[in-house]
């Protein structure tokens, strides 16, 4: 072999240790979420709603699960109905796990959204998934300033047959209560899935 040939060989021999090294280190870095990793985010760190049964509710109340929370309405033609069947469909994913799942709605259209419509509408999805309100328009308002959430009225033809503009991305905490991810919406439930998990083995 001449000394060309041999360079060539140790350097590869040095590249491929070198990414075995890499690889090994690779263990011990914090994982890679497909969802944004907003750990530490000063919002969105807790709210006072009331549920479909008029219970009221506070995040302490989920404490111990993955809670998976966003906006919306009932008469939503796509972005809402999608986002509970990917839900659905995350739950079913984590298998053994799904019970640590904690969904949570957000109405952004209390005027229509009343507890028994919540209650029906939910009931198609999960019986476990839970909807949430605000008693007034100014507390809707701060919430959705405190949590960043963009939503707006559109009129439609009839007084009752307007729409709402809304954000359309998920709110994940870890089962502490802390909120650590923020999902776009349509990310897949596969995605969502993993990084759930990923937030379970992080607490084990």
């Amino acid at each position: 072999m001449n000394k060309r040939k041999l360079f060539l060989s140790l350097g590869a021999a040095l590249l491929t240790g070198g990414a075995v090294l890499l690889g090994g280190c690779s263990d011990n870095s914090p994982p890679a979420f497909s969802a944004v990793d907003i750990t530490g985010a000063d919002y969105a760190r807790d709210f006072q709603l009331t549920d479909q049964d008029g219970r009221a509710r506070t995040l302490k109340d989920y404490r111990g699960k993955i809670v998976v929370m966003f906006f919306g309405y009932t008469q939503c033609p796509d972005v809402c109905p999608t986002s509970l069947t990917e839900l659905v469909a995350v739950k079913k994913l984590l298998g053994a796990d799904g019970d640590k799942l904690q969904a949570l709605f957000v109405s952004v259209d209390p005027a229509r959204d009343t507890p028994e419509v919540l209650k029906t509408y939910l009931a198609n999805f999960d019986p476990s998934f839970v909807a949430l309100y605000a008693d007034t328009p100014e507390k809707l308002a701060a919430l959705a300033k405190d949590y960043k959430v963009y939503f707006k009225k559109v009129e439609g033809k009839t007084p009752t047959s307007y729409t709402m503009d809304h954000s359309a991305g998920m709110y994940i905490y870890d089962t502490e209560g802390q909120l650590r991810l923020y999902s776009r919406y349509g990310s897949g439930a596969g995605a969502v899935a993993t990084d759930i998990q990923q937030l379970l083995r992080q607490r084990k």
